[in-house]
């Protein structure tokens, strides 16, 4: 599946730090496939797959889906022959135990994760970009308070309906989102700080800047790792 040369990227941010979008410049750039552990669970669930329907049966019961599943995920897709060079972990591990259960993995054949960039954002930044979109409930159009404003104050541009924020786009909610992440994700960030692979980015400036950063640090790491 793997060798030892080939590149592991575990890409770390809270929601909001932007991972999704540079995991898209990054795929495109380094020839690396984004693993999305989201898009993961949508496959498999979609297709009914042994993995899939074992998850929807945590699910729907309101239970989260055990590690093995997500793990048995994870090494299926990177068993596919576009992770022959490598891959770009995008929403996993989420955990130490889910970490730990990777370096297994990889170990398998004989590789490791490579390295750990994590683009760290401030409560505030994230907080304002995640809480500032409003759609029109007509059109469907979406808007940002920060990034796309309409030209009348929450009114659509295009049909002029009044928009709305959606339960899950107000402040209150986005703010127990980023408290979940920080209470998961502090102990893994603090697992690979201790190997040595955690590199982490400034994500409070623009996206151009951030990306330059992450594909120089992926770039060092690939550099010493031969």
């Amino acid at each position: 599946m793997v060798t030892s040369r080939h590149t592991y990227v575990v890409l770390l941010g809270a929601p909001g730090a932007g991972k999704g979008t540079q995991a898209e410049r990054l795929e495109s750039e380094l020839g690396l496939p984004h693993i999305a552990t989201g898009d993961l669970f949508r496959e498999a669930l979609k297709k009914e797959t042994p993995l899939g329907l074992r998850a929807k049966s945590y699910m729907d019961q309101g239970l989260l889906v055990p590690d093995d599943v997500t793990v048995g995920m994870v090494r299926e897709r990177l068993s596919k022959p576009d992770c022959a060079g490598g891959a770009l972990l995008d929403g996993f591990p989420r955990t130490v135990e889910q970490a730990t259960a990777l370096d297994a993995l990889l170990a398998e054949a004989g590789a490791s994760v490579t390295v750990v960039p994590y683009i760290k954002v401030s409560t505030e930044t994230l907080l304002a970009r995640l809480a500032g979109r409003w759609v029109c409930p007509k059109c469907g159009a979406v808007y940002h308070m920060l990034y796309k404003k309409p030209a009348n104050d929450k009114i659509c541009d295009v049909c002029g309906t009044a928009l709305y924020q959606r339960a899950d786009d107000t402040p209150e909610t986005q703010r127990k989102r980023i408290d979940v992440y920080f209470q998961e994700t502090a102990p893994l960030i603090e697992y690979y700080a201790s190997k040595g692979l955690l590199v982490e980015v400034d994500g409070e400036r623009d996206i151009e800047q951030v990306h330059d950063d992450l594909l120089a640090v992926i770039r060092d790491a690939m550099d010493r790792a031969g």
